[in-house]
């Protein structure tokens, strides 16, 4: 939030946000009064990010006399769980050196990947490697956190960001606005202490640490993929795998006649299957709407986080309800059935 506040002087600023998004970043944009400039991500080829729809994105804004100052990407996703590849991310630092944009990288998820196709590459790595003039002066700030991976689990609070190519004055004065709040935890840094210095071979508590961490990261790809073929036998849902982070966004193609039930009760489609799904089962999930989604298309957001061996149980309870759910409101005048 201090390096959004340090780039928006005003509502002609805007931020490029991938779309589904983070809530944060639409929130945060607003709060210090700038523009979100989505660019949305392409689900049928598993969440990729295409430089074309960029380039649309900017063109429209600036068409409307917004300023495009920064474009944010978050590698692996949330809530969609992809992976950047290498490729996409030289695509996406070329595209910010010619239209003179600060690139930040959202990497707080980088431990948590369940796949070996795409590994995870930060930003800074890729932007380094690609050699001047681009790697002298493209603008970059990195997010990395101990509350997302199998350090903090969402419990210890603590992160850091790191900047490449920003001029010594500009990184000056974020200083001094950091420093206006320094009042960090005590747990809190000493995770992030772990973090940026593991144990290494030959230390005491070395190969317990990489016992839990690989058996934490294997359980991890195992929901995963129970996840997503779950959600795959169902009927009227699609979900892509979850290469990394720790969620699963499947999407839920409604019938016409579930979204005319959900506009008579005031609720957005989606946000009116999850509390269906709450009422029968218990489970709660995010309704995509919260996250941003093409118009006429559905989602929840759900986390792989379920014990493992609750994961069966709980995939079948959903299955059962949406099967039941398909089957009440599929229109007889002419929905086609998957």
């Amino acid at each position: 939030m201090q390096i959004l506040s340090t780039i928006i002087r005003g509502d002609r600023d805007g931020i490029l946000v991938p779309v589904p998004q983070y809530p944060l970043y639409s929130a945060a944009i607003s709060l210090y009064g700038g523009s979100l400039v989505p660019y949305y991500l392409e689900e049928t080829a598993n969440w990729g990010l295409d430089v074309n729809s960029l380039r649309q994105s900017v063109s429209e804004a600036r068409s409307r006399g917004i300023t495009v100052r920064a474009m944010v990407i978050i590698n692996p996703g949330n809530p969609t769980g992809q992976c950047l590849s290498e490729a996409n991310l030289k695509e996406i630092i070329h595209f910010c050196y010619q239209e003179n944009l600060v690139l930040l990288g959202d990497e707080v998820y980088q431990q948590n990947i369940y796949q070996d196709e795409r590994p995870f590459i930060s930003a800074r790595k890729v932007l380094l490697d690609m050699g001047p003039p681009i790697s002298k002066e493209v603008q970059l700030v990195s997010f990395h956190t101990v509350s997302k991976g199998y350090w903090g689990e969402c419990g210890q609070r603590g992160g850091y960001f790191e900047m490449t190519n920003l001029p010594p004055q500009t990184v000056d004065e974020i200083y001094k606005v950091a420093s206006i709040s320094l009042s960090p935890n005590v747990p809190g840094q000493i995770f992030m202490g772990l973090m940026v210095n593991p144990p290494k071979p030959g230390d005491m508590s070395y190969l317990k640490f990489v016992t839990e961490s690989k058996g934490i990261l294997e359980s991890l790809r195992r929901r995963a993929q129970i996840m997503t073929d779950g959600f795959n036998s169902c009927r009227n849902v699609v979900c892509n795998f979850t290469e990394g982070a720790m969620y699963s966004f499947p999407q839920i193609r409604l019938p016409p006649k579930a979204i005319e039930d959900a506009k008579k009760a005031g609720k957005v489609p989606d946000v009116f299957y999850c509390l269906k799904l709450l009422e029968a089962t218990g489970i709660s999930t995010v309704p995509g709407s919260g996250f941003g989604q093409k118009e006429g298309v559905f989602h929840l957001r759900t986390t792989i986080l379920p014990a493992e061996e609750d994961m069966p149980a709980i995939m079948a309870s959903f299955k059962k309800f949406n099967d039941e759910f398909m089957e009440q409101y599929e229109d007889y005048r002419g929905y086609s059935r998957m």
